[in-house]
C-alpha cells in the first residue's frame, strides 16, 4: 500500500511559479516511478510529467510541460515535486501524484496508487 498527499497548489498569476510537493508513505519509495497528472474542468485528466525509481532518476514530460515543468524527487524525504514555471491560464487544474508500483514501463503506462489532488488556478 501506498498514501500519497500532494500540496503546494493555489492561485498564482500567469507567468508566475508554483512547487508542487507528493508525499508518499507505506511501501519503499525509491522502487517504483512517480508522476504527476491534471485534471481541467471538462476535461480527461492528461500526463504532465514522470520520473523513474532508478538511481539516475530519469525524467519525462507532457510536450505542454517541456520547457516549463521540472520533476525531481527526494528519495530520503519519500517526496517527489513539480516545479511549475511561466504558468499559463491553460495549466488551471487539479493536479495529482500518482506512483506506479506494478512497473509498467517506462514511462509508465499505468499508475496504481493516486493521491488525493491538489488544485492549481492561474489568473490572468
Amino acid at each position: 500500500q501506498v498514501q500519497l498527499v500532494e500540496s503546494g497548489g493555489g492561485l498564482v498569476q500567469t507567468g508566475g511559479s508554483l512547487r508542487l510537493s507528493c508525499a508518499a508513505s507505506g511501501r519503499s519509495f525509491s522502487g517504483y516511478a512517480m508522476g504527476w497528472l491534471r485534471q481541467a474542468p471538462g476535461k480527461e485528466r492528461e500526463f504532465v510529467a514522470a520520473i523513474s525509481w532508478s538511481r539516475i532518476s530519469s525524467t519525462y514530460y507532457a510536450d505542454s510541460a517541456k520547457g516549463r515543468f521540472t520533476i525531481s524527487r527526494d528519495n530520503a524525504k519519500n517526496t517527489v515535486y513539480l516545479q511549475m514555471n511561466s504558468l499559463k491560464s491553460e495549466d488551471t487544474a487539479v493536479y495529482y501524484c500518482a506512483a506506479d508500483t506494478s512497473v509498467t514501463g517506462w514511462p509508465p503506462v499505468s499508475y496504481n496508487y493516486w493521491g488525493q489532488g491538489t488544485q492549481v488556478t492561474v489568473s490572468s
